[in-house]
């Protein structure tokens, strides 16, 4: 069965209630298909003038890849916490681990009307502000403008700033997003930069602050 069938029964008729989700969507496809996936589904609530992450992963089995369904609506200071909490428990698991599933963030894709998703198995988050090491690419909410140590760029223009310099070692790059954006905004910065990758060779850390 197709994930996109799927994502729709749960989302429509999940015990016996209408579900939304609202995914992000992008016209580009990082990755168009995952096989062996079970789904975990983080709602946007809300009480009172507070903005609430509701997870629901019921359905996830530890030995397969998971794909994260989150509403674009969520402000990172709330869902990154969860989406922590949940790597972390499939990290710890000793007794039935599987040193190939993945963990990927799924959104829709404008162009093939369809779903698409993006890995992030290996990326470590941190709620806290960076040590003032390396290249350090600021993604602040509302614009299109990142702050690089001293200088101001478009989004478009990082993978050029980057290859503009001579270096002999691939340097220490560090990704910090403002924790009021919106996971929508998140996602697409993400796949817009998925290319950043290539010079990375320590471990991934992501900081939202």
């Amino acid at each position: 069965m197709k994930y996109l069938s799927v994502a729709i029964v749960f989302l429509l008729f999940s015990c016996g209630n209408k579900e939304d989700i609202l995914l992000p969507k992008s016209n580009k496809t990082v990755v168009s298909d995952v096989l062996d996936h079970s789904p975990i589904y983080v709602f946007f609530r809300t009480k009172g003038k507070d903005t609430l992450a509701e997870v629901n992963r019921k359905n996830s089995i530890i030995t397969t890849n998971w794909i994260f369904n989150i509403d674009k609506r969520l402000p990172l200071r709330i869902v990154i916490p969860e989406v922590m909490k949940l790597q972390e428990k499939k990290r710890e698991e000793k007794a039935h681990k599987n040193e190939k599933a993945e963990n990927y963030y799924a959104y829709a894709d404008s162009i093939g009307k369809n779903m698409a998703f993006i890995p992030f198995t290996k990326v470590y988050y941190k709620m806290d502000k960076p040590l003032n090491e390396g290249l350090i690419f600021y993604f602040k909410k509302g614009t299109d403008l990142v702050l690089v140590n001293d200088d101001k760029i478009k989004k478009s223009e990082i993978l050029n700033y980057v290859n503009s310099f001579n270096f002999e070692n691939n340097p220490k790059i560090v990704l910090v997003f403002d924790k009021n954006m919106s996971f929508e905004d998140y996602l697409l910065t993400k796949i817009s930069i998925a290319e950043l990758d290539t010079f990375k060779k320590e471990v991934p850390q992501e900081f939202i602050f």
